[in-house]
């Protein structure tokens, strides 16, 4: 298959690598470690059942609520660039 400067498997590698960076950021903020009785980022006391049901967590609901909102606009690289630049 003809596909101008990429090379064959290309696109499938750009798919590998956008995967293989989303599980590593995910692992990255998995919480580890002995939980917190405060949060790290308002002060406010973790409730015990919050640090039972999530080892290692650092955070208080409100801040992780937060947290995730912030973090889910993150779209990471478009590895598979313009599909209209191409076709000009």
């Amino acid at each position: 298959m003809a596909s101008g400067w990429a090379n064959d498997g290309s696109v499938q590698q750009q798919i590998d690598n956008t995967i293989e960076d989303a599980v590593a950021r995910a692992r990255r903020d998995l919480p580890h470690g002995e939980s917190l009785l405060i949060c790290e980022e308002c002060g406010e006391p973790i409730p015990d059942a919050r640090r039972k049901a999530i080892p290692g967590v650092r955070l208080c609901l409100s801040c992780q609520q937060e947290k995730d909102l912030h973090n889910s606009t993150f779209s990471g690289y478009n590895r598979r660039g313009s599909k209209d630049s191409q076709l000009r």
